[in-house]
């Protein structure tokens, strides 16, 4: 992959998300990462890990011990990752409120990313708001990748139209 971009001056505590790795890297993080739905705080957890990968904002799991399993059903969407195999889908449904394919989860990874075997990632566009240490963040264009953007992380960012080769 060609770098296609000029490093920007960061400020202190920022990431460009061209330095991030190709293949992706995997790192539990503290922050405390939520997930908002309807109304309701659908996920909590200071235990989660991210995939940093070139070009991509951060894409964050979360234990599903410390997500509201019970507001999600399977959906039928599947994909595969080249570096973290197979991928369900889940629908998020909570009253008369619907998310279809809301998140997504390796039940089988591969040994890299073993550590989130069954962790659960959510679109920010298919949600209310995430949050991580409180901050809210935006989504990642596209939609492809999930990824979640707070004003710690400075693109330019891969999703919209015309990036696919990056």
């Amino acid at each position: 992959m060609t770098r296609q971009h000029s490093r920007p001056e960061l400020e202190p505590g920022q990431e460009w998300v061209w330095d991030y790795p190709r293949p992706p890297r995997l790192e539990p993080v503290a922050q405390r990462l939520q997930v908002v739905f309807a109304g309701e705080l659908i996920a909590d957890t200071v235990h989660g890990y991210r995939v940093l990968e070139t070009a991509h904002p951060p894409t964050y799991y979360l234990p599903p011990d410390e997500v509201r399993m019970d507001l999600l059903e399977p959906h039928n969407l599947r994909t595969f990752c080249e570096w973290k195999g197979h991928a369900l889908y889940w629908t998020l449904r909570l009253g008369e409120r619907r998310a279809e394919a809301a998140a997504w989860s390796y039940p089988d990874p591969t040994p890299a990313f073993a550590a989130i075997r069954d962790h659960l990632a959510f679109y920010p566009s298919r949600v209310e708001a995430c949050y991580v240490d409180g901050q809210r963040v935006s989504a990642q264009v596209g939609d492809y990748y999930g990824g979640w953007i707070t004003a710690n992380v400075v693109g330019p960012f891969k999703g919209p139209a015309g990036t696919g080769g990056w």
